[in-house]
């Protein structure tokens, strides 16, 4: 049988060959440039970051976030900072958090007065700026704010003596910016009464207890005013809300009167209250609202040693996030300081009046509320634990009358929040993580109507210090003279050892 011979290819079909592998080539390349792009156009729009650091200093807080959330028009920030300035790097890295947070709605231009001096005399005369500071401009719709350089920091010039420059011992920038953003878009201030003449803490004087909590809520584009009851035929208009902290007598008929009258005029009411204080006015008005306050104190054994056991009466309690106040705070814990009473809500008894009663703060599993609180009689106490420990305990609650029980409608209806706790907002009971100013924030907004700025509030960024006792110095000395350069050392000899074998 003839072998069979292959004809050759013509010149046209490998021609075509070749075109077919060139356009599979070009397509194949379009399809991955068109993959790259949707891909990178993807990436873009929808982005996830995340902070490391160990204060999550460039994160904002959460209530900044959810203010830029209800700017409705474009807020244009103008900075003038020399480089030189300590707080520079930190107010790029800060500014740049506000720029993703906003969405488009924040603008920045950075300028440096050093060097470009005809833009800078532009916008000093337009914004009327007359000093020398580094500072940042904030305007809005036409309204415009500054915010200086030593209002976004705390500077340490104790070193400036021996050589050193200045050292940020705080920095507080989100703080101050987002305030006098709150204050640009809001406009006029809202007025918070604060009740005096029952001896509650000092509001004005340089040795006020509470002087951290005026200034965190000022900062909030709120003003306080100090009202006492007995020189007034009625609280002001132009209040809008009253604040009445630890009451050491008791009210007036009159002054409970004029309260009563708020109350039924829309008003809204935070009360702290200090349960050693015979306020039974105050209380009988609370009473009417369905909230009880109960004469006994919260106390929770703690075990120290094996058979050894520790009364306290410092309450470790929860925030509940059902209620719009604590919502951003749920399962927050936080310890409220001296003596706190249980409250019982009777939300049945006043139910047929519109009053709907809602938990805020509980204390923690354990904990019982003793009514023979002056006895030092153990036995009695622990029996008293062992049979009540296991009973929920209501230390804060939200009062209103009228209102919706949905959260998106929003009615002009009285309001009150009452915790039986006068100490734990005092500057010596807040703790570092700031839960007591947070808690007081969202119950003065919400009383003000102002949900959108319920939150955590940002919190200030401090350098990392250590402190090391005589000991803990003696052990670092030796680990940094003797052990680490022992320890190459070793391996050093090791090696040669091994290498000499």
């Amino acid at each position: 049988m003839a072998d069979e011979t292959k004809k050759p290819r013509t010149r046209s079909a490998k021609k075509i060959g070749r075109i077919r592998i060139g356009l599979n080539v070009v397509v194949q390349i379009v399809l991955i440039l068109f993959l790259v792009a949707m891909v990178n156009s993807f990436a873009f729009k929808h982005y996830a970051r995340w902070d490391f650091s160990r204060d999550k200093e460039y994160t904002l807080s959460d209530k900044t976030k959810r203010f830029l959330d209800t700017l409705k028009g474009k807020m244009r920030v103008t900075v003038f900072f020399s480089p030189n300035t300590p707080i520079t790097a930190d107010l790029q890295n800060l500014l740049t958090e506000y720029q993703y947070a906003g969405k488009g709605k924040i603008n920045i231009e950075h300028i440096d007065p050093e060097r470009n001096l005809s833009r800078a005399k532009e916008l000093f005369d337009k914004y009327k700026v007359v000093t020398d500071e580094s500072l940042l401009v904030l305007d809005y719709e036409g309204r415009n704010k500054t915010v200086k350089a030593s209002e976004m920091a705390d500077i340490d010039q104790s070193g400036m003596a021996f050589g050193e420059g200045p050292r940020v011992a705080a920095f507080k920038g989100e703080q101050a910016i987002t305030s006098a953003m709150i204050d640009l878009v809001e406009g006029k201030k809202k007025t918070l009464g604060y009740v005096t003449g029952h001896k509650e803490p000092a509001l004005s004087e340089a040795t006020s207890p509470i002087t951290v909590l005026k200034t965190f809520i000022e900062n909030e584009n709120i003003k306080f005013q100090e009202l006492n009851l007995l020189d007034l035929d009625a609280i002001p208009a132009d209040v809008n809300a009253v604040m009445i902290v630890g009451p050491q007598y008791d009210f007036s008929d009159r002054e409970m009167k004029l309260l009563r009258h708020f109350w039924d005029k829309q008003g809204r009411i935070l009360l702290l209250l200090d349960p050693a204080a015979k306020t039974p006015k105050l209380r009988g008005f609370l009473n009417e609202l369905g909230v009880k306050v109960n004469d006994d104190r919260l106390m929770v054994f703690l075990r120290t040693g094996i058979e050894e056991l520790a009364l306290t009466r410092d309450v470790q309690a929860r925030f509940l996030g059902d209620s719009p106040v604590t919502k951003r705070l749920a399962d927050v814990r936080a310890l409220f300081f001296g003596g706190t009473s249980s409250l019982t809500l009777e939300a049945d008894r006043v139910r047929a009046a519109n009053i709907r009663l809602e938990p805020l703060i509980q204390a923690e599993k354990g904990y019982f509320a003793e009514t023979d609180y002056n006895t030092d009689n153990q036995p009695k106490l622990q029996a008293d634990a062992k049979q009540n420990s296991n009973v929920p305990l209501t230390v804060g609650a939200a009062v209103e009358k009228g209102g919706s029980a949905d959260q998106r409608v929003q009615m002009n209806s009285p309001r009150l929040v009452v915790v039986s706790n006068a100490t734990f907002v005092q500057d010596n009971a807040i703790t570092q993580d700031q839960q007591a100013l947070d808690f007081i924030s969202g119950s003065v907004n919400w009383l003000l109507s102002r949900e959108q700025l319920i939150g955590i509030a940002p919190k200030i960024s401090k350098p990392l210090t250590f402190s090391l006792s005589e000991e803990a110095l003696r052990r670092l000395r030796w680990i940094v003279l003797v052990f680490m350069p022992l320890v190459p050392a070793v391996i050093g000899t090791m090696v040669w050892w091994q290498r000499r074998v």
